[in-house]
């Protein structure tokens, strides 16, 4: 019986191989450094989930229209 590979990622952030398991405890980020510019992205809103749009109040809406 053979043995399953580990499951190999590239770190989101410097695309270094990264082994899907514990002894990888940033996964899927290769180390702190990069866990934490990504988190630095995140944070800076350079990265963002699509999504509708938020309403603002230059958006034309009204109580009077419900």
């Amino acid at each position: 019986m053979s043995q399953a590979q580990p499951t190999v990622v590239k770190c989101p952030t410097c695309k270094t191989d990264v082994v899907w398991g514990e002894q990888s405890p940033y996964r899927p980020f290769c180390c702190k450094r990069c866990q934490l510019i990504d988190l630095g992205e995140w944070a800076d809103e350079e990265k963002a989930i699509a999504g509708a749009p938020d309403m603002s109040d230059s958006d034309v809406w009204s109580e009077d229209n419900y």
